[in-house]
Parts: C-alpha cells; structure tokens; sequence
C-alpha cells in the first residue's frame, strides 16, 4: 500500500501553527526527521530561519538542511533534498520561487518526495506555486496584472490564494475560479493553515480559511 501524502498550506509568513507543526514533525519521522528549507537569499536569511524552525524544533526535529534557490542549483543541492524527510517552501518572490522549482529538476524531485509520503510545507509563495494552476494576484508580481502559470501539481481542480484578508483576495480569487473553470477555492488568512491527505483537505488551523465553491 502507498504511503498517505501530505500537504500544509500556510497563508501568511512562519512560524507554523502549534497543530500542524506536530503533525508535519510526525509524518516527517519525528526525531529522525531532516527538513529542507528551500528559500531565496536576502540581507537576514540565517536570522529569519529560526522563525522556520521554532515550533518544529520544540516538537523534537533537530535536524534541518538550508537549500537556496538560483537558476542553476549548486551540485549537490538535489543529492541532499532526496536525503530529507520534509520539505518546507518559503516565501518571498512568488515569480522567483516559480521558476526556480516549476519545472525543473528540483520540482520533478519534490514531486517524486510528495508522492513517496515526504511532506511539504509551503508559506504565502511556497503555497502558490504547488497546485495545478499557479495563480498570482496582482499585488504579487512585477507585471501587477493577475498571472496564470504552470504550478507544481500537487493539487487541481482548485484555486489558493494567500494572504487573502489583507490583500483583498475576493474578487481576485472569484475570477480565477471562473477563468479556470476550477470547482473549489481557498483563500487562507496570514495566521491560519490547510492541511491536505491525499489531496483532500483534512483539517484548517488559525484564523480564518474561506472556501468558494
């Protein structure tokens, strides 16, 4: 029988919800767990890392990898991603975090790792770029005009948004539903989560998930 797979979606910037950051260290193999970070470099990284880390560490994950994102992965980034038993996308650039992941090896890896029971965890830009449809509002991106692109695939047939109290997500989240003939959307608040097994959603924390059907 294939391993359940699992999947944390965080609307705004980490640390995790006390919940689901004792599930993700669960299914990531509780003490024997090694996580990846997959973040882009900026003034501060090492300091932000920790807010990452805090509530896993707290439930018992020592072990933590930081893996930069560039247009050409150092050697060997890929050896050590498939070393890792979770995986957490930041935030930051949506556009960047894209095209670095979408589409190339990495993403093919992390696909292979979802699929095997390796749980990924994504915050604000890390969530857009995993279903399907990577949907990014204008308030989001370089162009400021509402971009739909490729995503990763871990999930269809539905649209996330970020941030969705705080950038007014409604009205943009309605369109893309209808542009992309899409069943369901999510509009996760900064403090709350979704969590999904096997591609259906299992339970919400924090604040506020709002679903349009």
């Amino acid at each position: 029988m294939s391993k359940k797979r699992h999947l944390f979606l965080f609307g705004g910037n980490p640390p995790f919800c006390e919940n689901f950051g004792e599930r993700f260290t669960e299914v990531a193999g509780k003490r024997e767990a090694k996580v990846a970070i997959l973040f882009l470099e900026r003034d501060g990284w090492e300091d932000y890392m920790s807010k990452y880390k805090s509530v896993l560490r707290s439930k018992g994950v020592n072990q933590f990898v930081y893996l930069p994102l560039g247009p050409e992965p150092k050697d060997d980034v890929l050896d050590v991603l498939s070393s890792c038993t979770g995986i957490i996308i930041g935030g930051g650039e949506t556009e960047r975090y894209r095209e670095y992941i979408v589409d190339t090896e990495m993403g093919e890896l992390i696909k292979q790792l979802y699929h095997q029971g390796v749980p990924i965890a994504g915050f604000s830009a890390g969530v857009l770029i995993i279903p399907e449809n990577c949907v990014i509002p204008p308030i989001d991106n370089s162009q400021n005009k509402h971009l739909f692109l490729q995503g990763l695939g871990l999930i269809s047939d539905c649209v996330v948004s970020v941030h969705y109290t705080k950038w007014k997500e409604e009205e943009n989240l309605k369109a893309a539903l209808k542009k992309l003939k899409s069943n369901i959307g999510y509009g996760i608040d900064d403090e709350a989560a979704l969590y999904f097994v096997n591609e259906l959603v299992s339970e919400t924390e924090g604040e506020k998930v709002h679903t349009l059907i």
